[in-house]
């Protein structure tokens, strides 16, 4: 039964990834027209979010929680610092840059998994998937580029913190792809889900920020990001690890521009430049290049 359940899954799970990554695309609306900071909203999405995951687990997997070795656990915990990471730099980059460049920049973060994917787990990726994803680099590079000339409007250090995002994201995607291979789906996510809530709860506490007193608006639109972003979409990729690869993972995860970008137009009347525009394509085309020749590579090794 087991073995069937996990062949369905796999069977599926490219197509589960693709649907993940249309939920964590509105993160940058929701982040966008919340008002309050971005500690308290971290806190308050984890807050909402890790329940979901703890109940089941230990109600039903603590004897699973006992066999983790304490290598996995301090590994999961440094993932979940990297989640945490993401989250803050993520959280204040769209309240300083349009959405559209946030995504972008932030969807860069195959580049760090290659990186690790080669000179940490000396793993071969092909030349034209290689290709692939540096043309996605010079795409976001041009639209970085292109805003520091607004220095004045405070959109550069928004892309910085967006590229940071983005580095945070592809460290704890490669995390999380080793991890799993030990630690069953369900309790991962909910370790890494734990781990990151101690780190803003930290943060919080650290610098005073206060957690109550938002308005109702923020409450709902935190709640509607938890429910679709960080269940629909983090979760989820967080699943899916335990059936491909982070680098496959992480690259489609790069898609969210396209939808984000629809998004920021119709949500926020946030119409691209002509420059951005060209940046989004850039990027694309060096996705789409990027799994073209991963899914010839994935064939040939059949």
């Amino acid at each position: 039964m087991e073995k069937e359940k996990k062949g369905v899954l796999a069977r599926y799970v490219k197509i589960i990834v693709v649907l993940a990554v249309m939920a964590g695309s509105s993160s940058g609306i929701f982040g966008s027209v919340i008002e309050a900071p971005s500690l308290a909203i971290g806190f308050w999405r984890l807050t909402i979010g890790v329940p979901f995951f703890a109940v089941p687990v230990l109600l039903k997997q603590r004897d699973v929680l006992k066999q983790i070795s304490v290598k996995d656990y301090i590994w999961t915990f440094v993932a979940g610092a990297f989640l945490f990471g993401h989250f803050f730099s993520w959280f204040n980059a769209v309240k300083m840059t349009n959405v559209a460049s946030a995504v972008v920049l932030a969807a860069l973060h195959p580049l760090v998994v290659l990186a690790i994917t080669i000179f940490i787990f000396k793993r071969k990726v092909g030349r034209r998937p290689i290709m692939g994803i540096v043309l996605a680099l010079l795409g976001g590079v041009m639209i970085a580029g292109l805003d520091y000339q607004q220095l004045t409007a405070g959109n550069f250090k928004g892309d910085v913190l967006a590229f940071l995002a983005g580095a945070f994201m592809g460290i704890y995607f490669a995390i999380g792809n080793e991890v799993r291979k030990s630690v069953p789906g369900a309790v991962y996510v909910f370790l890494v889900f734990f781990s990151c809530w101690i780190c803003f709860s930290a943060g919080v506490i650290a610098t005073g920020t206060p957690v109550l007193g938002y308005s109702s608006m923020d409450y709902i639109y935190i709640i509607a990001m938890t429910l679709v972003c960080q269940i629909g979409a983090h979760a989820v990729l967080n699943l899916c690890f335990g059936y491909v690869d982070s680098l496959y993972v992480s690259a489609w995860e790069s898609g969210e521009s396209v939808f984000a970008i629809i998004m920021g137009v119709i949500f926020l009347g946030q119409i691209p430049t002509s420059y951005e525009l060209i940046g989004c394509v850039i990027v694309i085309i060096g996705l789409l290049y990027y799994n073209y020749y991963t899914g010839i590579a994935e064939k040939e090794r059949l």
